[in-house]
């Protein structure tokens, strides 16, 4: 395959198709480097065309208290007051420093994620 900048969806098909075909090649091979190239060529076109945006602080919260099993009253427990998740959820109330620290340590949110305006 002659390798080029991905330009199309067609192309990008096209190179993914044959990413998978030598995805197992020995290393040192013709067809491992053809790989290592390809697969950075699709990475730069994916980057482009597939942006995924990172999750509101709120966002954040709700997923990993989903994937805990967590409620509302869990939540509260965090941070202290039952009121301050009503008001945290409907938007009364932005997180304070201190509770970006307690939901960083309880629930291991990135640091990043919990600052970002919302």
């Amino acid at each position: 395959m002659k390798l080029k900048i991905i330009k199309t969806k067609k192309e990008y098909q096209q190179s993914l198709e044959r990413f998978e075909e030598i995805f197992q090649a020995k290393n040192g091979s013709d067809e491992s480097d053809e790989a290592d190239v390809l697969a950075l060529l699709i990475k730069e076109y994916e980057d482009k065309h597939y942006v995924i945006s990172a999750p509101t602080p709120l966002d954040a919260i709700k997923y990993r208290m989903e994937q805990q099993g967590l409620t509302n009253k869990d939540l509260a427990q965090i941070l202290g007051f039952k009121s301050r998740v009503s008001d945290i959820f409907g938007m009364t109330r932005k997180l304070n420093l201190s509770m970006v620290r307690k939901l960083y340590n309880e629930l291991h949110i990135p640091l990043e994620t919990l600052v970002k305006e919302y």
